[in-house]
């Protein structure tokens, strides 16, 4: 075809088109883009093979057909602006191209002016068909959005491993530390009723969240209540951490408990992992909570409210979930009146108290823990003690244990390294030094001075016989006189006993 007839408004025009002796005919015909030549009034003059397919029409029905019924209503606006840019100089961008009914082809269309006087107005285009790259791109957004949600998830992993790494580093840490200071003893020693009480109350709560307090004196073996409580929970798959409140500097222990980041404060030149971490999923024993500071406790009470903290130097909240069992040898009723510890910290902690009672109130269970501590101290130091006076046994259990167990094996042990035959005997006398005493030891002696001056002024200071302050007291005289001894009781006219 080498002209071409077109009905305009100003009348029929005839277009002269490159004949087929012309030196670009073939390679516009056999290029892969599509080629159009255009009227000013949209008409097509010319198109090749190319361009047709992309259309899906034939090059007869093409040619001499208007450009605007394969350009997307959506794009008209783009087209119209392209032209006008074309004629100009050159314009290029993305549109969408009708293929064939409702279909449609994503081409990129560049559009130049065409420089020929006999058709002012007129403009090639070249299109480019954009399926495949668009299949393509969308391949490789899909491959993009997997590999980031890969990416994601793989973060997200690496995160969680970095975490554990981090927790198993800081249990491996805490229990190289937990073996150095290890309870002597393993097992709760006693048949008391006492004892069954506190055994029958752990037993209650062991399956539970619920928050416990063990109360206390000084080596009783609230530990070891605390410990048996964890060991009866669905938590015992996981350790127990425990930290003591009172064996640390205040300045540390808040770090100790929730964490630090690197440089939180001077001298923390390392991130640190807190106890709570380590004990998340597991049990919390939090020993001596009375000697806690109270700007700590304050961030102890959220944790109990809501399981959450952030580490020192850091803003970024951690959630953990962590029963605690906290042990106190301390009145925190008292303590509270006093201003030393916080009444709502104190009502979160006070679920469910227990309270182990002191050696002296279950001396029924002495001889099986004398016989434990010696068994023990044979072993250890290669002894063969095989029986133990009953003088001595009636001394160990007459004496108070201001220390309580704690003070009972140590005195055992010094008894088993001492003795040099079969049979144990204490070589020290068993006495109370004043700094041994605890405050509630302190009180019931205080309260036992008391009612034996009471007695003593009723009776006028008079000692033995029927109505004196021995018969009734309930003790031999010479107990009593060694009781005030003592106690330090001397009457006031002399200042000497009776």
């Amino acid at each position: 075809m080498d002209a071409l007839v077109v009905s305009t408004a100003e009348g029929d025009r005839v277009f002269t088109l490159m004949g087929a002796e012309h030196p670009y005919r073939v390679m516009v015909e056999t290029m892969n883009e599509g080629a159009v030549t255009l009227a000013s009034d949209g008409t097509i003059l010319y198109c090749n093979q190319r361009f047709a397919d992309i259309v899906k029409g034939s090059l007869e029905k093409v040619i001499g057909s208007s450009i605007y019924q394969y350009i997307s209503s959506t794009d008209l606006q783009l087209f119209e602006a392209l032209v006008e840019r074309g004629l100009k100089g050159n314009s290029k961008r993305e549109l969408a191209l009708q293929a064939g009914g409702e279909n449609s082809v994503p081409v990129l269309l560049s559009i130049s002016p065409l420089q020929r006087t006999d058709m002012p107005g007129a403009v090639c285009a070249v299109i480019v068909d954009m399926t495949e790259r668009k299949k393509m791109e969308e391949a490789l957004k899909k491959s993009y959005n997997e590999l980031e949600r890969q990416a994601v998830e793989l973060r997200t992993a690496l995160s969680e491993i970095k975490k554990m790494k981090d927790q198993i580093e800081a249990e491996n840490i805490y229990f190289r530390q937990e073996f150095k200071t290890k309870h002597r003893f393993d097992h709760i020693l006693g048949q008391s009723d006492g004892l069954k009480y506190v055994l029958y109350r752990a037993e209650q709560v062991a399956p539970m969240n619920t928050t416990v307090l063990i109360l206390g004196e000084t080596g009783t073996g609230k530990d070891l209540i605390a410990a048996t409580i964890h060991n009866m929970s669905p938590r015992k798959d996981r350790p127990l951490i425990t930290v003591n409140c009172a064996a640390l500097p205040a300045n540390l222990i808040e770090s100790e408990l929730f964490g630090r980041e690197k440089g939180a404060f001077t001298g923390a030149d390392t991130r640190q992992v807190g106890r709570f971490e380590i004990a998340n999923g597991s049990t919390l024993c939090l020993d001596e909570i009375g000697e806690l500071p109270l700007e700590v406790q304050a961030k102890l009470l959220r944790v109990t409210q809501h399981n959450e903290f952030e580490h020192l130097g850091s803003s970024h909240t951690i959630k953990v979930d962590v029963r605690i069992v906290a042990t106190t040898n301390r009145n925190l009723e008292e303590e509270v009146r006093k201003g030393r510890f916080r009444q709502d910290l104190y009502y979160r902690l006070n679920v469910f108290p227990i309270t182990v009672p002191p050696l002296r109130q279950r001396t029924e269970d002495i001889p099986l823990i004398v016989q434990t501590f010696m068994e023990r101290y044979c072993k250890k130091l290669g002894k063969q003690i095989t029986s133990i006076q009953k003088e001595t046994m009636k001394a160990l259990q007459d004496y108070p244990w201001p220390g309580n167990v704690r003070e009972l094996e140590s005195v055992i042990e010094r008894a088993v390294i001492l003795c040099q035959g079969s049979v144990l005997q204490l070589v020290d006398k068993l006495e109370i030094s004043s700094l041994q005493l605890s405050p509630a030891v302190r009180t019931l002696e205080e309260m036992e001075r008391n009612q034996i001056l009471k007695i003593l002024s009723e009776t006028r200071w008079r000692i033995e016989g029927k109505d004196g302050a021995a018969a009734i007291l309930g003790l031999h005289h010479s107990t009593l006189r060694a009781r005030m001894h003592k106690l330090g009781i001397v009457r006031p006219e002399t200042k000497e006993s009776d």
